[in-house]
């Protein structure tokens, strides 16, 4: 296993990366077939299912302090983000 291994997600930022990523799928997905029964029924899924608690884990991440977010943002990344444009 590699030294600079990432560190996994927690629960909220999993459960937001999943939804982004199916959401990105449906909307390609609409666009290219927008009449399409299948599409329509997973978004509906979705919306019926899963998006309040989406949004739960988006309002818990988006309270993090900007100074967590940034460390959180590099633990992830694998490497140390500069502040104020320095490199």
């Amino acid at each position: 296993m590699p030294a600079t291994s990432k560190a996994p997600l927690d629960a909220d930022e999993e459960r937001v990366t999943r939804a982004q990523r199916l959401l990105i799928q449906l909307g390609a997905a609409l666009v290219h077939r927008p009449f399409d029964t299948g599409t329509h029924e997973r978004l509906r899924a979705f919306l019926a299912d899963d998006a309040d608690d989406v949004l739960a884990s988006l309002a818990v991440l988006q309270q993090r302090p900007e100074t967590e977010l940034r460390q959180r943002i590099a633990e992830l990344a694998g490497h140390r983000l500069f502040v104020g444009g320095a490199a």
